[in-house]
């Protein structure tokens, strides 16, 4: 039989108000109070008898959303995991992803262990048990973020075919990559059926299940896998419906046609890698990803890759609002070390650790036992605090959707710029000096293609602060 693996990418940014915590009107989403209600509407509640057929991952910060405010779709993705894993050999079909969505490759050393050690952690909180992949964000990846997740104990990944060094590559067998330390500890490749995917995300596959699954007989001819990765989205919100093309595909169709519904698990346990494989490392080693053809230039850049907007626009401001964050982020991480440095035996262990604290506040004793260098005094107390979420603002500053869309001035460059102005905040609030002004001036060099909105420093002074202080 061939295996048929779906894998569905599920997540939204985080959008709640980083003084508030709250999520604040979408005008854009209407009728909706927000997109993430929107998309719970259109995709996350109306899919929820596809969880147990799919490969997925779920956003750690949608995850967190979705407990509070929909805790009936929370709960049956959890559940999901389960029937799947007493389904599926023990490999259930959840996966870990990356946690503030961050592009891996252009985060800094340190950044990219938290990134990818808060995920685990969080998917281990929620699921009950360890993942066996983690999802990297844009499938964003190069050489030195493979070997990170072979570190942190992950038996496979998924990349788009064109990450692959090689052409020629196969889609429907799982590579190995090598650790680029040369110690030859590796894991699994699965590189998706790049056709197959656009198929079902751009070019209206899902408008009919038989003729889905009419594609996936055809691509079975190729060999004893055929497998997609798409945004989770793709199945009912991006096209109506989508949700029960999908279900009757899988449930009714594939099933027909003597597909082998399965998860890449579960697929490995049968089909262990027999080739190596090198994967493009994109320019200068920068990375490469599924929706750049640029490398990972999208988020560093104008690489001409965008979501639309008015003729002659363009993406000038990426560079700028990266390397305003930047300056930010090291500002940030060396007060992190010197302050913290007085009261925590290790702050980088610390910070990795802290997650445990976000996921269950009643963490908070057990937390400082293993990392304060003595027992804590109330305002000692708060300042590690305040100190640690300095730095988890620091690393949502760089989530990848400010810089995907068409502009500056768009909902999702806003909302990392309110991380931005959060990290000041705390700076202010612990008497830590903010380079606000240094700051600005770099962040004045991005400028919006809306004349009237103008630059960045002065969308974060108008749209930002103002609103703060209001």
């Amino acid at each position: 039989m061939t295996a048929l693996v779906i894998h569905g990418h599920f997540y939204q940014p985080p959008r709640e108000n980083p003084w508030t915590g709250e999520v604040e009107t979408e005008p854009s989403a209407a009728p909706f109070h927000d997109w993430n209600e929107r998309i719970h509407a259109e995709c996350y509640a109306p899919n929820v008898e596809n969880y147990t057929l799919i490969n997925f991952n779920f956003g750690p910060t949608l995850l967190s959303w979705l407990a509070e405010h929909h805790a009936g779709t929370y709960q049956e993705i959890l559940n999901a995991d389960k029937v799947s894993a007493e389904a599926r050999g023990g490999h259930g079909n959840g996966i870990a992803q990356a946690y503030g969505h961050a592009i891996l490759p252009l985060c800094n050393e340190r950044d990219r262990v938290t990134q990818v050690v808060w995920g685990l952690a969080d998917f281990r909180f929620r699921f009950g048990r360890d993942a066996e992949a983690l999802w990297l964000p844009e499938t964003a990846a190069n050489g030195e973020v493979l070997s990170l997740l072979i570190d942190q104990g992950m038996r496979y990944v998924i990349l788009a075919p064109n990450q692959a060094k090689s052409s020629d590559v196969d889609t429907s067998k799982p590579y190995l990559f090598r650790h680029v330390d040369g110690s030859g500890r590796s894991l699994a490749v699965f590189f998706y059926n790049g056709p197959l995917a656009r198929a079902i995300a751009f070019e209206g596959a899902l408008s009919s299940s038989r003729g889905l699954v009419e594609r996936f007989v055809t691509a079975a001819k190729l060999g004893d896998l055929v497998n997609v990765a798409t945004d989770g989205e793709t199945y009912g919100h991006h096209f109506k419906f989508g949700d029960l093309g999908l279900a009757h595909a899988l449930r009714v169709e594939a099933k027909a046609a003597g597909f082998w519904i399965t998860n890449y698990a579960q697929y490995l346990d049968h089909h262990p890698p027999e080739l190596t494989v090198e994967i493009d490392n994109g320019p200068e080693g920068e990375g490469s990803s599924w929706s750049c053809v640029h490398g990972v230039a999208r988020w560093a850049r104008d690489c001409g890759c965008h979501t639309g907007g008015e003729p002659g626009w363009n993406q000038k401001w990426r560079q700028p609002l990266r390397a305003a964050f930047e300056f930010l982020r090291d500002d940030a991480a060396a007060k992190f070390q010197s302050y913290g440095s007085e009261l925590l035996r290790d702050p980088w262990a610390a910070r990795n650790d802290y997650v445990s604290v976000l996921l269950d506040p009643r963490e908070h004793d057990e937390f400082l036992l293993r990392h304060a260098v003595h027992g804590l005094s109330t305002p000692e107390d708060v300042l590690v605090w305040v100190l640690l979420e300095m730095q988890r603002d620091a690393l949502l500053m760089f989530t990848s959707c400010g810089w995907f869309f068409s502009d500056l001035a768009g909902i999702e460059t806003i909302q990392v710029m309110r991380y931005a102005a959060r990290v000041i905040d705390l700076m202010n609030e612990l008497d830590l000096n903010p380079p606000r002004k240094a700051f600005l001036e770099i962040l004045s060099e991005a400028r919006s293609n809306r004349p009237e909105k103008g630059n960045g420093a002065e969308i974060f002074m108008s749209y930002i602060e103002q609103n703060n202080r209001e």
